[in-house]
């Protein structure tokens, strides 16, 4: 599932190819697309017509586009396989095109929800009263993330001592931090030297000041090389892969040796899903040592 590098990426495209566009016509052509609008499909379409779209904006995993002369914003969450394509309108549907957005000016693209899965999906909600980008209500429960200049360090050391809990699960909280996956918790783990188990009340604030440095750094990294792409499910706007997955340390390299010291990584079943580790830098917690 796309992490904050990953939709980081889009929301850039669609600031850049869809900022002050107007909507001349919506088409919902599966009606899964719009299951978050209770209203349903024909309502959005009506509802979105004729209004200007604002900046694209971001926080975590999830980006919205506000609506410049409404206090409302179309949020968008990928899901496992969504894909926001600017597409010029003469150009072939794509067999999981899911949404149509038309728009009332000469540059002739419009923009395409594609889904193979039908996991993700637009909607449309009203924006947070105190709001000055148009966050939509639905996720103002949402951390801000740590690429965000507003995003409180202290507080975040704090509110992570008093989680009782282990550090990845506090990491991939997002009502405590935002847009942390599965993937660049590895990755900052590795670069942390902490195991995914660790306990949240044993992290110091100078390490919890170094994992969050190691977060930032991963992340802007990815960002660089357009986010990390294992298939080609994942895009930016122009149907582009990201590169990071050739400079990943610790996600998806079992068995494969650690960068740092040349032991094997290892990988554990974890909440469903993975985590990897090299079992000589990353030691685990005394009382949840794993086999070796």
């Amino acid at each position: 599932m796309p992490e904050l590098p990953e939709v980081e990426v889009v929301r850039r495209g669609l600031e850049r190819w869809v900022t002050g566009r107007t909507v001349s016509e919506v088409q919902v052509l599966h009606p899964r697309a719009v299951r978050r609008h209770l209203p349903g499909g024909e309502d959005f379409a009506v509802r979105l017509k004729g209004h200007r779209i604002g900046a694209a904006r971001r926080r975590g995993k999830y980006l919205w586009l506000p609506l410049e002369d409404a206090a409302a914003s179309v949020l968008g969450h990928l899901g496992m396989s969504g894909q926001l394509l600017v597409q010029p309108e003469t150009v072939p549907d794509e067999k999981h095109l899911r949404i149509r957005i038309r728009f009332d000016d000469a540059l002739h693209t419009e923009l395409r929800f594609v889904d193979q899965r039908t996991f993700g999906g637009l909607s449309l909600h009203a924006s947070t009263a105190d709001s000055t980008d148009g966050l939509p209500d639905v996720i103002a429960h949402i951390a801000r993330d740590p690429l965000d200049p507003a995003f409180d360090d202290a507080a975040f050391h704090t509110a992570l001592r008093l989680r009782r809990t282990t550090v990845k699960r506090a990491l991939l909280d997002q009502s405590l931090i935002s847009g942390v996956g599965n993937i660049y918790a590895d990755e900052a783990l590795w670069r942390a030297r902490l195991h995914y188990e660790r306990p949240t009340a044993t992290l110091t604030r100078p390490r919890s000041t170094e994992l969050l440095g190691h977060v930032r750094d991963v992340m802007n990294a990815a960002l660089a090389v357009g986010g990390t792409s294992f298939d080609s499910l994942y895009v930016n706007v122009n149907g582009e892969s990201g590169y990071f997955e050739r400079s990943l340390d610790a996600y998806g390299r079992e068995d494969e040796p650690c960068r740092r010291c040349g032991t094997p990584m290892r990988r554990r079943p974890w909440m469903n899903r993975s985590s990897y580790f090299c079992p000589r830098c990353q030691r685990p917690p005394v009382s949840r040592r794993h086999p070796q």
